[in-house]
């Protein structure tokens, strides 16, 4: 992907590549599906639509018409499963391959690949095409919360400490923080100052950023854009990582990374000098966190963890949580950051009194 393109454009349009090719496995009738859907969902929607049905097909192929080819399973074929056959491929989720590949869906996978199934047998149905939506019939699996991980103050400092100086990375790593450290810093920074997406800030142009004002457009999960704001000390580690990079520009080092940094257009660059991939900034913050926290498995969704918690924390109000974080229903936002926190449950063992205070003599 050149930088001087469009982030969003190019994944969508390799979205929609991508949905052409699995759709061309699958039955003629399933297209229809996606060209009803298409004015009211995403490219990304539909093709996680797509990846779920390429499985529930094959599924049936394996073990309902073992005698039928994908594409040659017909609607009337959906209209004599029942619900247990659902139930059915739920229990072949758990663990099951495809393309060669052995794959295991929790509960949470489980959910959304039923969920997925819903709304097609719903299309149908409702286009009189099925009779019923028997998907609708069995219950979605019930998710178990996990605890959510996140950092404390005192590791939020050590992991930033760790990109700014790399005291504790092997010798390989610590050579790649001396050239990159800057970026990286800005990159961490960023996702602790701000809470946005990983997805979010991959598709960041250097022109979404206005310092006059602390604050930069983003493109949500959706395709909506927003206008955030940020810390004069999530500027001050955005300048100078820019300063850093201006300075590359004018250099006359013909590197892969130099070379990049004169025609970007994005605002973070991986080490080849092109724009950063959701993959390379995972691995990042997988590399210095493992030195600060190596019992926490910390990600970039747990760095916006940490963020909404301090946010709510500091503000008291889900709502302003729930706008920060693009979230579009609050509720997302109250199950995952109004949690009680540690010092919420000990203030609240103190809260009630057993015994009545002594009286004054």
């Amino acid at each position: 992907m050149k930088n001087n393109e469009n982030y969003y454009k190019q994944r969508n349009e390799h979205g929609l590549e991508r949905i052409d090719e699995i759709l061309d496995t699958l039955p003629d009738f399933v297209r229809e599906f996606f060209i009803g859907i298409q004015m009211r969902t995403t490219v990304l929607t539909r093709l996680n639509y797509a990846y779920d049905l390429k499985v529930f097909f094959r599924y049936l192929t394996v073990k309902k018409y073992k005698n039928l080819d994908v594409k040659e399973i017909v609607l009337a074929d959906l209209e004599k499963l029942r619900a247990y056959d659902i139930e059915l491929y739920l229990d072949y989720l758990s663990h099951y391959s495809i393309d060669g590949k052995a794959c295991a869906c929790e509960e949470k996978a489980k959910e959304r690949k039923l969920s997925s199934l819903r709304s097609f047998f719903k299309y149908f149905f409702k286009k009189d095409k099925l009779s019923s939506n028997v998907c609708a019939k069995v219950d979605l699996p019930k998710l178990h919360e996990k605890p959510i991980i996140r950092l404390d103050a005192n590791e939020v400092d050590a992991l930033l400490n760790e990109a700014e100086n790399g005291e504790h990375l092997t010798a390989r790593q610590k050579s790649y923080q001396q050239k990159y450290g800057k970026r990286d810093t800005a990159i961490l920074t960023l996702f602790l100052g701000t809470g946005i997406r990983v997805s979010e800030l991959v598709g960041l142009d250097k022109d979404d950023f206005r310092f006059e004002n602390n604050s930069f457009t983003v493109t949500r999960k959706g395709g909506n854009k927003s206008i955030l704001y940020f810390s004069d000390e999530v500027k001050s580690s955005l300048l100078s990582y820019l300063d850093w990079l201006d300075k590359i520009c004018k250099s006359t080092d013909r590197s892969k990374f130099a070379d990049g940094v004169r025609h970007a257009k994005a605002m973070f660059l991986s080490n080849q000098g092109t724009r950063y991939c959701v993959r390379s900034v995972e691995n990042l913050v997988k590399k210095y966190s493992k030195t600060v926290t190596p019992l926490k498995n910390i990600t970039p969704h747990k760095l916006r963890s940490t963020f909404g918690t301090s946010l709510y924390h500091e503000t008291q109000d889900i709502y302003v949580v729930a706008d920060v974080l693009g979230h579009s229903d609050v509720n997302t936002t109250k199950k995952h950051y109004a949690q009680m926190s540690e010092d919420i449950r000990k203030k609240a063992a103190n809260a009630v009194t057993l015994h009545k205070a002594d009286k004054e003599n």
